[in-house]
């Protein structure tokens, strides 16, 4: 049953003054997808979200996982006061969260499960399979995988990472029939469960959040776990302090991201950011936040894992015995190791590419424009495409609005100027 707050009907329930009118369309039911949905049904537009809710975050992490993100920058974007993190953990009497207190992933899950009830209304599980333009040339046609196919005034893509895991390919060509948990080779996004590789040795390449927690896990769990890192050392985040000083707070400013006043410039005005060069934007998605540890994992790590620092696989291939050998360089790049596991997990996080958002048609990827130097679409002030009609927000919008896209703590800042902007769709048809 849909809880509805105070004076205020369940989100289904609520009527819309163009009831005949073509819907907006939301793909994706992650964190961005339910915050547009849920400021289109407040402004009375109609609405259908397709896909499982918070399925990224059900199944593309392990369990036992904890976010990166503070409560204060985990909040999804709701229309009226109330859809806070802070709200739900109150409504269901759990544990104030702090800046000392590590997420759960599975508390997150269950946050947004609880939003998507309060503020949305009803999800289709279906699958989107195809986005194409009417063949008027306004709006557009959408088709399930049940064949179903129906009109839309606009689509609003918010698939967050799904398809746009990165692999290298030394790794990928070792398993030509994919990548997977139960093969040679898998992504930490393929996994729920880290612990069927008890007693087996396991290698993970990256340095960020994902290979350092995923390597504890593996650990934990009873693997023979190493780490490969390129960097010269491993980044572990700062402990908050509750208390800084005025003059601490002033030189290092803090923002949803972190301190410091670049990242609480990009925080504060994701607009402004648009407005840079294209090469500036890039420079500053790649550069502004780079792989690091949360402060709290590193006790789970440190003199506990393994950890390789200037390492990189220059070969790998795969064994006769079942195995993958793996040829490293050391820290002067001209001497070498081998290096023999049983798996590689993949913690070589993603690359944003339209060519992997697998719904839109041929025509309609062709007619999309991208940022100079990356294959992310070039967006309008309010995430619209050279497509009319079509925006995307989350990971896909970071290379023109900056890093903030990244996390949850974009939500409302895209989802308030998508909602303004798709009123006129909803208007037109």
């Amino acid at each position: 049953m849909t809880q509805s707050l105070p004076g205020q009907r369940p989100a289904q329930e609520q009527s819309f003054a163009g009831r005949a009118r073509l819907p907006v369309v939301v793909v994706g039911t992650g964190p961005y997808g339910l915050s547009v949905a849920a400021h289109l049904r407040a402004a009375g537009i109609r609405v259908r979200i397709f896909g499982e809710v918070m399925g990224s975050w059900r199944h593309a992490m392990a369990t036992g996982m904890f976010l990166k993100s503070t409560p204060a920058a985990t909040d999804l974007s709701a229309p009226e006061p109330g859809g806070r993190l802070a709200d739900f953990c109150r409504v269901h009497g759990e544990a104030e969260l702090t800046e000392l207190t590590p997420i759960p992933c599975d508390v997150f899950v269950r946050y947004g499960q609880w939003f998507q009830k309060r503020y949305v209304g009803e999800v289709d599980p279906g699958l989107v399979v195809a986005v194409d333009r009417a063949a008027s040339g306004a709006g557009f046609v959408v088709r399930l995988d049940d064949g179903q196919e129906f009109a839309a005034a606009a689509v609003v893509v918010a698939t967050g990472l799904n398809g746009l895991a990165y692999v290298p390919e030394q790794l990928r060509r070792l398993v030509p029939e994919g990548l997977g948990p139960d093969a040679l080779v898998s992504h930490t996004s393929h996994h729920t469960d880290l612990s069927r590789y008890a007693g087996r040795r396991v290698a993970v390449i990256g340095g960020g959040q994902s290979a350092l927690e995923s390597a504890a896990l593996l650990h934990e769990a009873g693997a023979e776990v190493q780490v490969l890192i390129r960097e010269r050392r491993v980044l572990w985040g700062m402990t908050p302090d509750l208390a800084r000083p005025w003059t601490q707070r002033l030189a290092q400013p803090a923002s949803p991201l972190g301190t410091g006043w670049v990242l609480a410039a990009v925080c504060k005005a994701p607009g402004a950011v648009r407005r840079l060069p294209a090469a500036a934007r890039l420079l500053l998605f790649r550069r502004a936040l780079g792989p690091s540890g949360g402060w709290w994992l590193r006790e789970r790590v440190e003199g506990i894992v393994p950890v390789r620092t200037s390492r990189r696989v220059a070969h790998a291939e795969a064994t006769p015995e079942g195995t993958v050998r793996l040829e490293v360089t050391g820290p002067d790049g001209a001497s070498s190791e081998a290096l023999t596991v049983d798996h590689v997990l993949a913690a070589t996080g993603y690359r944003l590419d339209l060519d992997a958002v697998p719904f839109l048609s041929p025509e309609v990827r062709r007619t999309l424009a991208c940022v100079p130097g990356s294959k992310a679409p070039q967006l309008t002030g309010t995430f619209e495409s050279c497509v009319p009609g079509l925006y995307f927000t989350g990971s896909l919008a970071a290379p023109m609005f900056g890093p903030m896209m990244r996390f949850v703590a974009g939500t409302e800042f895209a989802a308030t100027r998508i909602v303004r902007d798709a009123v006129r769709w909803s208007a037109t048809y």
